[in-house]
């Protein structure tokens, strides 16, 4: 989690760390976790939502997984970048607007160095959908942009989620990280559902927090049930990832039938 300004641009909480048990923890200015590192396996996703943000993998052909450009909108402690780019040797773009969430990644987080498979930019994520990216630059794009008192997204409305589809390629994949406990969750994921229009858009069952990942898939069905399982397969057995878990919470958004069981 992470944040990023409104059109009134109130003040950045500064980020701050704490470590407990052998993961260090990422805060802004509150108790609330907005990211995590495991300090013997800093590669590993220690957030069960962080995991659960990587399901675009499924929505992946297996050739293709690895490949292309992944984009992060919201740094928090850094985990999806080190997987995407440490591990999956993906070339990523992280964009984020605190500088305080910048340096303390590349103090305690190891976050990588910059150079031509990964950067950072210093910006407001609107800012970089609208103007900035070149539309269908993305392959993957992870969207997480809560504020330090983690209660919804910065950036929710139809036009931003809109723009995330523009940055997309055709097949590319979004996740969305939202609170699906929430009374706003229903309208959030109407709107990627109305932005995406053409796609397919489908989410996960909450974590116990409330967590809620929401994918989107930019022109494209959800592949067959005997397919997703091949995958979940090789990203169960490759990455190590809980992904035939996964298959398991794969839910339609409100009102909408059922894609997959």
């Amino acid at each position: 989690m992470t944040t990023t300004k409104k059109n009134t641009e109130p003040e950045l909480a500064p980020a701050t760390i704490s470590e407990h048990d052998g993961v260090r923890y990422l805060h802004l200015g509150t108790p609330w976790v907005q990211g995590a590192m495991n300090l013997k396996k800093p590669a590993a996703l220690e957030l069960e939502y962080i995991q659960r943000m990587m399901a675009w993998m499924l929505l992946r052909p297996a050739g293709e997984l690895a490949r292309g450009h992944a984009v992060q909108l919201g740094l928090g402690a850094g985990a999806i970048t080190r997987f995407t780019q440490g591990v999956m040797k993906m070339k990523t773009t992280v964009v984020e607007l605190n500088p305080t969430v910048i340096g303390v990644n590349r103090a305690f987080f190891r976050l990588p160095a910059e150079g031509a498979r990964f950067r950072v930019l210093e910006m407001d994520a609107q800012h970089y959908v609208d103007e900035v990216a070149e539309p269908g630059s993305a392959d993957v794009l992870c969207v997480d942009l809560y504020d330090h008192e983690a209660a919804s997204p910065v950036l929710d409305s139809e036009a931003f989620y809109r723009g995330c589809a523009r940055l997309l390629a055709e097949g590319g994949v979004m996740s969305v990280n939202l609170f699906g406990r929430d009374a706003s969750f229903v309208r959030s994921a109407r709107r990627i559902a109305a932005a995406f229009e053409g796609g397919t858009v489908i989410s996960l069952q909450p974590t116990r927090e409330g967590n809620t990942v929401v994918l989107a898939l930019k022109h494209g069905d959800v592949p067959e049930r005997e397919e997703l399982v091949q995958r979940a397969q090789q990203i169960d057995t490759r990455y190590g990832l809980p992904a035939r878990k996964w298959l398991r919470m794969i839910r339609p958004l409100p009102g909408e039938p059922s894609e997959t069981a």
